[in-house]
């Protein structure tokens, strides 16, 4: 009787070719609408890019008043001529802005009336969801008098009843580029000027005929504007009914909520 012969252990099948994972191939190619959605985001995450300075902001909010030189934004933003031409540069090539030569200098101004509607959308959202630009605000726009800004829909309102007279406390070519229907101009530098030296102020007054049984309301750039602030503190040395608004120009008539 012959020896049994030991068992092996059992080995597992070979596997079959068809059982092994199938090689990677290319990855799957985007579609068209998903290589358009990333494009036209692209192009406007450049203008939000161009908006993105604190600098460049107000180069748009003075434009929007009135076209002007480099060299005259950068003494009303304190930077260096190279500084705000940066910017300016900035915002030429995202289209929001325009240049044109005028003898020695180059004048911009903004690309359309969309650009400073933008600005004012933007003041919009950013009064209504930044708690710490209205405590920046409050902080410094407080009124000794307790005296709230009027508002957009207030102003519409009491202009409608004739309770109110607008004064545009801006520089006179701001006014002369576009101002409010039936406001008067009365740039602040005429009124400081005024009291600095009542004698010595020529042409008429810039108070000459404001009426004392209406408010007077002045109204400048916007909500970050100062010079209706100051005016209206002075109107009310002299005896005037003064109030100051965050209107400007492209807010009065523009949609949705007051910023």
């Amino acid at each position: 009787m012959s020896a049994s012969s030991p068992s092996s252990p059992s080995s597992p099948p070979p596997s079959s070719p068809s059982s092994s994972p199938p090689a990677a191939g290319p990855p799957a190619q985007p579609s068209p609408a998903r290589r358009f959605k990333d494009a036209a985001y692209a192009e406007l995450a450049e203008v939000g890019k161009a908006l993105a300075s604190p600098a460049r902001l107000e180069i748009v909010e003075l434009l929007a008043q009135a076209p002007r030189s480099v060299e005259r934004l950068a003494v009303e933003l304190g930077q260096s001529v190279a500084n705000t031409s940066h910017h300016l540069q900035a915002l030429k090539r995202a289209h929001l802005v325009r240049a044109r030569r005028e003898g020695l200098h180059v004048v911009y101004a903004l690309a359309g009336d969309d650009v400073a509607q933008l600005l004012v959308h933007l003041h919009a959202v950013a009064a209504q969801r930044s708690a710490e630009l209205d405590r920046l605000s409050r902080a410094f726009f407080d009124d000794p008098a307790g005296l709230e800004p009027i508002d957009r829909d207030t102003l519409r309102e009491r202009l409608r009843l004739g309770e109110v007279v607008l004064l545009d406390v801006r520089p006179a070519q701001e006014f002369a580029a576009g101002h409010l229907p039936g406001a008067r101009s009365a740039p602040l530098a005429e009124l400081e000027a005024m009291f600095a030296s009542p004698a010595s102020a020529e042409g008429p007054s810039p108070v000459e005929g404001l009426p004392r049984d209406r408010t007077i309301v002045a109204y400048c750039r916007g909500p970050f504007c100062a010079l209706s602030a100051e005016a209206a503190r002075r109107l009310r040395v002299l005896g005037y009914d003064a109030r100051r608004t965050d209107v400007s120009v492209h807010s009065f008539g523009a949609d949705g909520p007051s910023a």
